[in-house]
């Protein structure tokens, strides 16, 4: 069995730079946390997107087992739109109710979840066995659950926490098993 920790990066503070936005006092807080909880866990790898919020909530447990942080670029978050969306909720709304549909230079749900599913199976391929860490945004983590199991939704990304970890185990590339580990803490 292959055990993928998804990990929902914590609180950040907002800047119009999506790639190196950083975590907030509070979404440091939470990320000693998540840190906590691994070192209950068997981890073998840790990997994140290349946002740096993303990086911050999982590096901690990366420093603990002695690693570096491996940044996957098939784990970013999804593209709304290129140009900020006056209506967040209304856009990305829009976007779940039709997979196909996609804003001015963004990505369709499917786009981006065949961008994170095959990212997904590369991983699950490349660390067969292994307990991975992912690093990871909420609307690509969701998309991508979603692939295995349709009950992983728009109302499912919409009560999910910052930060949020479901823990997959699969057999091979069949999903098994999901648990929500970050109500523990």
């Amino acid at each position: 069995m292959t055990i993928l920790y998804f990990v929902r990066h914590a609180h950040s503070t907002y800047t119009p730079d999506e790639l190196n936005r950083p975590l907030s006092e509070r979404g440091f807080t939470d990320a000693t946390n998540v840190t906590k909880l691994f070192k209950t866990e068997e981890i073998d790898i840790v990997v994140s997107s290349p946002y740096k919020r993303a990086v911050q909530t999982v590096e901690g447990i990366a420093e603990h087992i002695k690693i570096e942080v491996e940044i996957i670029d098939g784990f970013k978050e999804r593209i709304l739109t290129t140009v900020p969306a006056e209506d967040f909720t209304h856009a990305i709304t829009k976007v779940w109710e039709d997979f196909n549909f996609s804003w001015e230079g963004g990505e369709s749900n499917i786009v981006a979840q065949k961008r994170g599913v095959e990212t997904t199976y590369n991983l699950l391929e490349k660390y067969k066995d292994k307990n991975v860490v992912i690093g990871t945004h909420g609307n690509i983590m969701v998309l991508i659950m979603n692939f295995f199991d349709k009950q992983y939704d728009f109302s499912f990304w919409q009560n999910l926490d910052m930060p949020d970890i479901y823990k997959l185990t699969f057999d091979d590339k069949v999903l098994r098993n999901v648990e929500r580990l970050w109500e523990r803490l």
